[in-house]
């Protein structure tokens, strides 16, 4: 068994979200340990021997939702899989990325390694097959309203149906299981509820949203800094003693990183005393962008839970781990995305944050009125504007994200013939959250080049010793903005660059976790 640096080996222990965030995106391998496999294996055995027995149990012998009344009979229970997949698979709208549903279908795998689904070893084989080897299933984004949908159409792609994206194509999952030699898995009892039950989607999902997150609040800290040096900000508001009579630990660690940041800086110096006090977009960044972090703190606790809960129904419980005869099998609300779903709405509230003061920042570097800069920073203010529509388009998204700020876990609905009365929308909270961090990171992409911009119309220097470093990163990619060019190539140029997982590494000596 593989179990090399690029490879993701479960043996019991507690899952990471970054352990998540290395199979979707770096395609890591996935291999479960001999007692995770025998674990999985023990309550199948429970789930096959109640679906022979005529004793009814929600999922394994009865209908779903509303039809958990209905008994069935064993005769029946294969069907019931079958069209579980084929009924709840009702997602709608464009295909989620690649690296959304490679998230969700290793968290499926982390959800049955548990041991108490009950659900077919073949199910999760298959699922591990194709996180393996790349086959992708085609997945639509909307449609859920906690969870079901999403794995329903993941589900398709285990018993040969459906589209799956494959070596740059997208095709039937037929077609790609022909060329490989491969038969599609044949659901039993439970399995078909298993595939489509617990927190899965949401939970891979915010996963992926933790590590831009993660990575959105270094990048807030840096261009912060850059623009506290461009607007001749005092240094005043970001002393460690000042900010130590908070408790904060977001807030010290911001401030840490903006002094560090800015430590040799020749401007800051020379700027000292010019005025009293800036305003609250500048000498409150330590204030706004930690508690952002620490609602980023908070929201990874709740995630990580989560990963490593159980989030199915029914469940498998051994009430005795030496006895695989003494067991229960409970019908309860396990696969309900309360946690997930709040954690990732309160996410978006700090998200929308760090867009919001950055765009603050963004009009005073532009405007003459907030700053010592050329107006719109270009040294032929009225023959040309510069960077002025660049901070509309700032305002433009800051908007939008406040809306994407509307927490979904308030809202409720009544589904399953009444069954299913508490929603989480943990999905829609998920997927929320993506468009969110999107958006902010274009604002944050505009407040980096003009901050730049900035930097190059200033005569004094030199610069801070990590906010000089952003400064030639970015001028590596993109130059001084002269009008040449549409402002839109600039801003995405600089938006692609801090995507890159690679962007923050010559932060390191600066940026302080």
């Amino acid at each position: 068994m593989s179990n090399s640096i690029s490879d993701t080996y479960f043996n019991g222990d507690e899952w990471k979200w970054i352990n998540v965030v290395d199979v979707a995106k770096k395609k890591s391998k996935l291999y479960l340990s001999d007692d995770i496999w025998q674990g999985i294996k023990n309550t199948r055995s429970v789930v096959e021997s109640i679906a022979n027995s005529g004793i009814p149990h929600y999922g394994i012998n009865t209908g779903l939702g509303a039809l958990c009344h209905v008994a069935l009979d064993s005769s029946q229970l294969q069907k019931l899989s079958w069209y579980t997949l084929m009924s709840h698979a009702a997602g709608v709208g464009e295909p989620l990325k690649t690296e959304q549903v490679r998230a969700i279908m290793c968290c499926a795998v982390i959800n049955f390694s548990h041991g108490c689904s009950g659900v077919n070893p073949s199910v999760v084989k298959r699922l591990i097959y194709l996180l393996n080897n790349d086959i992708t299933p085609v997945v639509p984004s909307a449609g859920s309203v906690g969870y079901l949908s999403h794995m329903a159409h993941i589900g398709l792609s285990l018993i040969g149906e459906g589209e799956v994206n494959h070596e740059g194509d997208t095709l039937p999952t037929k077609e790609v299981y022909f060329q490989r030699g491969i038969e599609p898995v044949q659901l039993g009892a439970k399995d078909g509820l298993c595939i489509v039950n617990g927190t899965v989607a949401m939970t891979g999902l915010a996963c992926l949203e933790l590590d831009a997150v993660t990575q959105l609040a270094d990048w807030a800290d840096i261009v912060s800094a850059m623009s506290v040096e461009a607007l001749s900000g005092q240094l005043t508001a970001f002393d460690a003693s000042v900010l130590g009579k908070k408790k904060h630990k977001g807030m010290q660690t911001t401030g840490r990183n903006v002094r560090s940041l800015l430590e040799g800086s020749g401007v800051v110096s020379s700027n000292l005393g010019r005025h009293l006090q800036d305003a609250l977009s500048v000498r409150s960044i330590p204030q706004v962008h930690g508690a952002c972090r620490d609602q980023l703190s908070v929201a990874v606790q709740q995630i990580q839970n989560e990963l490593n809960s159980v989030s199915d129904n029914p469940i498998v419980i051994y009430d005795n781990d030496n006895d695989n005869d003494n067991y229960r099998v409970v019908s309860q609300a396990n696969p309900h995305g309360e946690s997930v779903a709040m954690a990732c709405d309160m996410l978006s509230i700090a998200v929308s944050e760090w867009g919001a003061i950055s765009e603050r920042r963004v009009f005073r570097l532009v405007t003459p009125h907030t700053s010592y800069l050329p107006a719109f920073l270009t040294p032929e203010s009225g023959v040309k504007s510069g960077l002025m529509i660049a901070q509309y388009s700032a305002a433009s998204l800051a908007c939008d994200t406040k809306k994407l700020a509307q927490p979904c876990v308030i809202e409720n609905y009544l589904t399953s013939g009444m069954q299913e009365d508490h929603l989480s929308f943990g999905e829609t909270s998920a997927l929320q959250l993506h468009r969110a961090v999107s958006n902010v990171f274009y604002i944050l992409a505009i407040e980096y080049l003009s901050a730049s911009q900035a930097f190059d119309l200033i005569e004094d220097k030199p610069f801070g010793n990590g906010t000089g470093v952003a400064w030639c990163q970015l001028r590596n990619k993109v130059k001084f903005y002269e009008e040449n060019h549409p402002i839109a190539i600039d801003i995405q140029q600089a938006y692609d660059l801090m995507r890159q997982s690679y962007s923050l590494d010559c932060f390191e000596p600066f940026i302080r976790k």
